[in-house]
């Protein structure tokens, strides 16, 4: 999705919105709305946000606020806006993670994906990709599994959070190629590249557009997609599917989820 996609996706908020809303007033919105975010500052997600939020402010009149509760697997992100009035005004950035894993990794959550939240609007889809350092010699993904069984103990991949597909990507891999690489998980993508790019880490499970620019630049090497088909974006690299690991077929997905409006009470005479 590029940028004038993101910025349709949330000029349309306020449409989406209000049929959610609880407040009274007229006009929708006649405050700034609270958008809250399970990454870190600096993160993918919240540098899209902060591109956007100065044409949405004009456009809307009111401004994005935008808060990052990183950590817990989202689940604190969640938490706070399921906590929240439900009037519109407090929304969440929610991930394939909040939606399709923790409800199957945690015996009791403090949100419930279907009853806690409406969805708004999708927001933004991306591949997920291993990504190496560009001096590693491995090319290809078997190339790399080869690497790293002949350098058994002292390989490790970074997931951009526990308990995300990132982080099971990882685990899947360890697991069906026979290799042990140590899962070192991080507060968001932009610590994960910087680890990545610095050597402190072997690869890193993380969405496309957050390594694209530092593979053109020729720091990293990008060898394996998520998606089930080549991405444009890198139509010379193969998918895992294409490379023997169908199971690592992933695609990241964020959206934008609302408190739902309670259900308006008829007074009786």
């Amino acid at each position: 999705m590029n940028r004038r996609d993101l910025c349709k996706a949330m000029l349309g908020l306020p449409l989406a919105i209000s049929p959610l809303a609880g407040r009274a007033s007229g006009k929708y919105p006649d405050m700034p709305i609270r958008i809250v975010l399970p990454y870190a500052t600096g993160n993918l997600m919240d540098t899209a946000l902060r591109i956007i939020n100065e044409q949405f402010r004009i456009s809307m009149g009111q401004p994005l606020i935008i808060e990052s509760k990183p950590g817990g697997a989202g689940i604190i992100a969640a938490q706070t806006v399921a906590n929240a009035a439900p009037d519109g005004y407090t929304l969440l950035l929610a991930n394939t993670g909040l939606y399709a894993i923790n409800p199957h990794t945690y015996r009791k959550l403090p949100y419930d994906p279907e009853k806690s939240f409406r969805p708004v609007t999708n927001f933004l889809g991306t591949s997920m990709v291993l990504a190496i350092r560009a001096d590693n010699p491995a090319k290809t993904l078997p190339e790399f599994v080869s690497w790293v069984k002949a350098h058994p103990g002292t390989s490790s991949f970074a997931s951009y959070a526990t308990g995300n597909p990132s982080h099971f990507a990882g685990v899947l891999l360890n697991r069906r190629a026979g290799i042990d690489m140590t899962h070192v998980p991080y507060n968001g993508t932009a610590p994960a590249v910087q680890a990545l790019i610095g050597g402190q880490i072997t690869a890193a499970f993380l969405p496309l557009l957050a390594v694209l620019q530092h593979v053109k630049a020729g720091k990293l090497r990008v060898i394996a997609v998520s998606n089930p088909k080549r991405s444009p974006l890198l139509p010379d690299v193969p998918t895992f599917s294409q490379q023997g690991y169908p199971d690592l077929a992933q695609y990241l997905w964020v959206g934008v989820v609302a408190r739902p409006a309670p259900p308006i009470q008829s007074s009786s005479g």
